[in-house]
């Protein structure tokens, strides 16, 4: 079975899947990590991201035991990672890992804002999760205060629209729900309703 999870920014899309593929026995697969993963791969083996075949070599090596590293998440792999992710033969490479890891037996959960549009176009199950800008913008605000950074709510808010507008109007797999999706919106629901809410769309479709 694959499930296709898709929606904005900080919509809870990731720790919704990650519960759904704990929930169904399946494999879960954050795919925000791949682009960061392939600029951390090229950094480690003393690589330049710039350098086009650095970085091929790199998406085609791709591993997913190493997805998790902590380091992955951190602001300063963003940067390199967009640089990577405007190379077209990366984006390919990153594509056939997609759907490699989603074909594999007993079948996976993806997250990400294309997966059931173009990764997984034909995935068992599709969901659309997503919530208001501003109660988005209040769970991201949340955590980078936990995590003891000084942060405005209003320029997160700012932030969240902004990347809505980009995701959305971006020429290669904008963000939209697939025609056959889902759509949960999490506005009014913590984690534990989310998770119930999409068990019983996902049983029920």
């Amino acid at each position: 079975m694959i499930i296709a999870v898709d929606g904005p920014a900080a919509s809870g899309k990731g720790t919704l899947a990650r519960r759904l593929a704990a929930h169904y026995g399946l494999r879960h697969l954050d795919t925000g990590l791949l682009y960061r993963a392939v600029a951390r791969n090229v950094l480690d083996a003393g690589g330049d991201t710039s350098d086009p075949d650095c970085r091929r070599a790199a998406a085609r090596s791709l591993d997913y035991s190493s997805l998790d590293a902590e380091e992955l998440r951190g602001p300063e792999m963003s940067e390199a990672a967009s640089i990577v992710a405007a190379d077209g033969e990366v984006r390919a490479a990153i594509l056939e890992f997609q759907r490699r890891f989603a074909q594999a037996a007993p079948g996976a959960v993806l997250d990400g804002r294309d997966i059931g549009t173009v990764v997984c176009p034909d995935a068992d199950h599709k969901l659309f999760v997503t919530a208001s800008a501003e109660e988005r913008a209040r769970r991201r605000f949340a955590e980078l205060s936990a995590a003891g950074l000084g942060v405005d709510y209003e320029r997160v808010l700012a932030d969240i629209r902004e990347r809505d507008e980009r995701d959305m109007r971006r020429a290669v797999a904008p963000l939209r729900p697939a025609d056959d999706a889902l759509l949960l919106d999490t506005s009014d629901l913590d984690i534990e309703a989310a998770v119930r809410a999409a068990v019983r769309m996902i049983d029920g479709s």
